[in-house]
């Protein structure tokens, strides 16, 4: 999704439990590492909700050099 709006201004919704996203502590791994960040996340079930600018951004950018490791 594109638009003028700050991400940090939109309601992001949760699909399992329809409550609104909140921003916390999240620990994502990958090959044997471990990262804290903050991202949108449900404060009911903890669905977690990765932009795609994020995945597609700096995470696929940190995966890459984890590999070539």
């Amino acid at each position: 999704m594109k638009d003028n709006t700050a991400q940090s201004d939109m309601n992001i919704i949760c699909v399992k439990c329809n409550a609104v996203l909140t921003i916390g502590k999240v620990t994502l791994a990958y090959m044997g590492n471990s990262f804290p960040v903050d991202l949108y996340k449900c404060p009911q079930c903890g669905l977690v909700y990765i932009p795609e600018d994020l995945a597609l951004g700096k995470m696929n950018m940190a995966e890459k050099a984890l590999e070539d490791k």
